[in-house]
């Protein structure tokens, strides 16, 4: 049997991580609304312009490749996967429009995500949380210049724009690869492909995706730089916010992923009522 003392110090020690962690979620939040209250002076500004257009290139324009080929392959695989099952049921022709409304509704907008966590938040994490070990921070402070608008706000508001765009790289790769295995392999025709796909994939589908990539984006955006401004000391610090950045990105996205997808369906029934491919 435990003695007391040792029950009064596990309670003691339970409490404690309950409570950091509990102070930890609510200093997120502050800090993100923080941040998010600097973006509508970002956009109306000349200087804030100047802020984002770099963080636009660096984390849009080289992400294109990546998003683009990874989003072609995951067309491709799906294609490969559900030919067989498609064609002995007699729908062969139609898997282009079930391939490609995942995409579009589903796997376009995580995968985008996902990606961007990856590549995106540990750069974002890495450069922030080296400026807070190397005093950076402290010395913009000291200038009387906020690092919070300076260095946050404009990675924020790139990722929160440019996650739909990426996602609409990945859609578009995604068609295109799937249709071609689908034509090279499998020897299909073009024109039940793109016939049951335009006849299938509705501007629902395009925009939930693009809906939930832009929570995606902000997510995974406001999820770095708050680990990168809160890393420990030393090189060791900054390695592990930058794991800690990526985890937590990609959990926060699967769980959106599921509650939007939740609240998206009941509307779509609502609206539309049922739905078939077939």
């Amino acid at each position: 049997m435990a003695r007391p003392h040792a029950l009064t110090r596990a309670a003691e020690t339970t409490g404690a991580g309950a409570l950091e962690t509990l102070a930890a979620f609510g200093r997120f939040w502050a800090f993100a609304a923080y941040a998010a209250s600097f973006v509508p002076l970002e956009l109306l500004s000349l200087r804030g312009w100047r802020r984002l257009l770099p963080q636009c290139f660096a984390i849009g324009t080289r992400s294109v490749p990546v998003i683009m080929l990874t989003g072609a392959f995951v067309g491709m695989v799906l294609v490969v996967q559900g030919y067989e099952q498609f064609d002995n049921s007699g729908f062969g022709d139609r898997i282009g429009a079930v391939v490609n409304v995942s995409v579009a509704s589903e796997l376009g907008p995580v995968l985008a995500g996902v990606m961007l966590a990856g590549r995106v938040g540990g750069a974002l994490t890495a450069e922030l949380g080296t400026m807070n070990v190397t005093e950076q921070l402290l010395a913009l402070r000291s200038m009387g210049a906020d690092p919070v608008r300076f260095l946050v706000a404009p990675r924020f508001l790139a990722c929160l724009i440019l996650t739909p765009l990426l996602t609409c790289y990945a859609d578009l790769m995604g068609a295109l690869g799937a249709w071609l295995v689908y034509i090279g392999m499998f020897g299909g025709e073009s024109e039940p492909y793109w016939f049951y796909t335009r006849q299938s994939v509705m501007l629902w589908d395009l925009g939930t995706g693009l809906f939930k990539a832009f929570f995606f984006g902000g997510a995974l955006g406001i999820i770095s730089c708050y680990k990168g401004f809160h890393c420990k000391r030393g090189a060791e610090g900054v390695g592990r916010a930058c794991t800690d950045a990526f985890v937590t990105s990609f959990i926060t996205i699967l769980l959106l992923d599921l509650l939007l997808g939740i609240v998206l369906n009941s509307v779509f029934s609502i609206r539309y009522g049922f739905r078939t491919f077939f």
